[in-house]
């Protein structure tokens, strides 16, 4: 009996590399690489020494995460985005923000335009153009929102390397952000448009929300009843994509004081995204690595002429109008590397006022990633 293909075997493996995964990424240096990575990572590496099944030999367990869990997992981490509130941050870091998510897209439309990596990365092109509009608005929810919609996930070292990219530049504009204020306050003084949001209530981040039985039975029953819903919606018009849908219904009901008031979506959500990246790294066989060579490097500078692009723009757009270059680095990281990064931006600022703000902004990226990634595609 071979075991290594036993579903309940390779759940186990890939509920302890998340385990794993997060536990290293904690670690100083497995902060460099983040948790989603590093599952990826441990994966890959138990897959090819054949310790679970790898994409050659796929079991209908990789299947269903990919059919079930993921999308389920995206409306989850949905719920936490409130609209009501975003007006909170106020109507700069609301303006700005808006301009960057514009600035991302037209970035990735004029890269493409000036690369043309379609010819190298042929029609996957301009799905990985849809998903980095969407990670690049928003974050990793939008980026596999656009990706489970075309299947690019079966498509384990070229999804893999995209991700990778992707934490590369990230990584890059943390450091081209926490610059551009201090070269730009040399030519232009700048101002504090943002002064003060002590009167705003404070909350407490979403991964340190406990969750109790009445939270946790009625996430199972909304996330499995939105998923019913959005399949049966699929059915009968083929032409919206089933995950689009998903996202429409998830932000809706976030906005409900019943459904905002449940504790743990994000926790929930954020597990079984890490389950699904788990199969992921499964997916990536080293005997396909070679041919990510030339598509490695289209992907880099296709993707770092893209986030220039929006960089440039967002920086003149806001020194135009506001000139708070801190500011407009913050908003552009909470388009860019989400609102984790944008609140580590803040804090490195000690711009204090900001950190709230930076948080509903990035609430705003996760609603507004998903269709720009999707309009994205569509154009090209």
């Amino acid at each position: 009996m071979n075991f290594t293909t036993q579903p309940f075997y390779v759940l186990s493996i890939l509920c302890f590399m998340v385990v794993a995964a997060v536990y290293a990424g904690k670690t100083k240096f497995g902060k460099q690489f983040g948790a989603a990575l590093l599952v990826i990572l441990f994966t890959a590496v138990l897959a090819n020494l054949k310790i679970i099944p790898s994409a050659s030999n796929s079991i209908p367990l990789y299947d269903g995460i990919f059919k079930y869990i993921a999308p389920i997992s995206i409306f989850y981490l949905l719920l936490n985005v409130n609209l009501v509130s975003i007006k909170r941050a106020g109507l700069p870091m609301i303006g700005l923000f808006l301009v960057g998510s514009l600035a991302t897209t037209l970035g990735i439309l004029i890269s493409w335009v000036l690369l043309s990596p379609e010819n190298i990365l042929g029609e996957d092109g301009k799905v990985i153009a849809g998903m980095l509009t969407g990670t690049y608005t928003g974050g990793s929810v939008n980026f596999n929102a656009v990706a489970l919609e075309y299947d690019f996930q079966e498509k384990g070292i070229l999804y893999a390397g995209t991700i990778a990219v992707d934490n590369v530049v990230t990584t890059l504009w943390i450091v081209v952000t926490l610059a551009f204020p201090v070269v730009l306050r040399r030519f232009w003084k700048d101002k504090k448009v943002l002064k003060s949001y002590e009167h705003l209530e404070k909350k407490g981040r979403p991964e340190e929300e406990s969750m109790d039985l009445h939270s946790l039975m009625w996430l199972l029953f909304l996330g499995v009843g939105a998923y019913f819903v959005s399949d049966v919606i699929k059915q009968l018009v083929p032409q919206i994509p089933s995950i689009l849908t998903l996202s429409t219904i998830g932000i809706l009901l976030a906005q409900t004081k019943f459904v905002s008031g449940l504790k743990g979506s994000h926790n929930l959500g954020l597990y079984l995204v890490f389950l699904f990246l788990a199969v992921i790294g499964a997916y990536c066989e080293l005997s396909a690595v070679t041919a990510l060579k030339d598509i490695g490097l289209a992907l880099l500078l296709f993707t770092a002429l893209a986030v220039l692009l929006h960089g440039i723009i967002v920086i003149v757009m806001g020194g135009l109008v506001y000139r708070d270059w801190e500011m407009i680095a913050i908003v552009s990281q909470a388009n860019v590397g989400g609102g984790t990064t944008a609140i580590a931006l803040a804090e490195s600022f000690n711009r204090k006022e900001l950190i709230l703000p930076a948080i509903l902004v990035g609430t705003l990226g996760n609603a507004l990633g998903t269709y720009l990634g999707f309009l994205v595609v569509f154009i090209l």
